[in-house]
């Protein structure tokens, strides 16, 4: 029996999967700066049409020239988020009014509540700082977060609890390790979006024709970047950027090899059909990453690889879920996560504890 507020929980995970294509949409059109404030454009509720609106834009920010389709992608993308907020807001007030109820979460909708607090914050930031990569970064990983923990709490809300086998504890800590795994690649991804290296290889497997090209580390993930230079079509240069991009191709290595490892171990656990999902969230989002490469990063590809990213991280909070499902119909008075510390830390975190 679903709890109340689900139905508004799901819709809230949808929209934040259309806030997360709509952020990738304007930050890989270069339209992050097509509005130089926040939280109108050019001093307007709305992107100024009128010549008279457009003249005095001008006037305000003479060195941020006005692009109208670039500042309604902008504007576009603030106003979905927005209405995410007050659904979000919604949720914490219904969680704070039913919090008497059995099952039903508090700390987990209060935390959304907190969190897209903050991203308003970041959306800001990254305006006001001019793209400056650690905070774009970040907002893109709040925006990854705030998908993930408000699908949980569909999860949570929904009342299922369908009858799993026991499950050895080493695959809850292998499935609490691939979803930090995954975590730290999308982490990667926002830094190969924000220092614009997606192009910096465009070739496969190898780059620039080298198995090992020329890279600059240092300078790369010099994570304390001074603020101030505008930061659109990024800082910079070739070789920095290709360590960013190789970085990223060897942790997608790491992470297929884990994840492949954990649909394995699913499957021999009863679990054919969260084996496949996994498999098949893994397939696309590799031949998406493939193909922004080869095709040289075309839009529609590139956004494709972003919601590919949000698939495959909710579907390991999927797995979490019900694998930590499985340990408390296992074990009603101590949980497996228990004996497993890197597994109980993942489980509590995942459900809001």
């Amino acid at each position: 029996m679903t709890r109340p507020g689900y139905r508004l929980a799901l819709f809230a995970t949808l929209l934040a999967l259309v806030v997360v294509m709509l952020g990738a949409y304007t930050r890989l059109s270069h339209a992050g700066l097509g509005c130089p404030d926040w939280p109108g454009c050019y001093g307007f509720l709305g992107v100024p049409m009128s010549e008279h609106n457009q003249a005095l834009a001008e006037a305000r920010f003479p060195g941020a020239p006005l692009e109208v389709a670039k500042g309604w992608y902008e504007m576009v993308h603030r106003y979905f988020a927005g209405s995410l907020g007050l659904c979000i807001l919604a949720l914490a007030l219904q969680a704070w009014r039913y919090r008497g109820e059995p099952g039903q979460p508090l700390k987990l909708p209060l935390a959304l509540l907190g969190l897209v607090i903050l991203q308003a914050a970041f959306g800001m930031w990254t305006v006001t700082l001019k793209l400056w990569p650690q905070v774009v970064t970040a907002h893109l990983l709040g925006g990854f977060a705030t998908l993930s923990l408000l699908f949980l709490l569909s999860l949570r809300l929904s009342g299922a609890a369908p009858r799993l086998p026991r499950l050895p504890s080493r695959l809850h800590t292998l499935a609490a390790c691939a979803l930090v795994l995954v975590v730290g690649q999308i982490a990667l991804g926002g830094w190969v979006s924000s220092n614009y290296a997606a192009v910096a290889c465009i070739d496969l497997p190898t780059c620039h024709g080298q198995w090992w090209p020329a890279m600059d580390f240092a300078n790369g993930f010099h994570l304390t970047q001074h603020i101030g230079p505008n930061y659109l079509g990024g800082q910079l240069d070739s070789d920095a950027r290709t360590a960013i991009h190789m970085t990223h191709r060897l942790g997608a290595l790491v992470v297929s090899l884990v994840l492949l490892t954990l649909a394995w171990q699913l499957r021999r656990s009863g679990l054919p059909g969260l084996a496949g999902g996994l498999m098949l969230a893994l397939a696309v989002q590799l031949c998406l990453g493939m193909g922004n490469v080869l095709l040289h990063l075309p839009l529609l590809v590139a956004v494709a690889h972003n919601a590919g990213g949000a698939v495959l991280l909710l579907t390991l909070v999927l797995v979490n879920y019900r694998l930590r499902g499985a340990a408390r119909q296992s074990s009603p008075t101590t949980s497996e996560s228990a004996d497993d510390p890197v597994a109980g830390a993942g489980f509590a975190a995942l459900s809001g504890k």
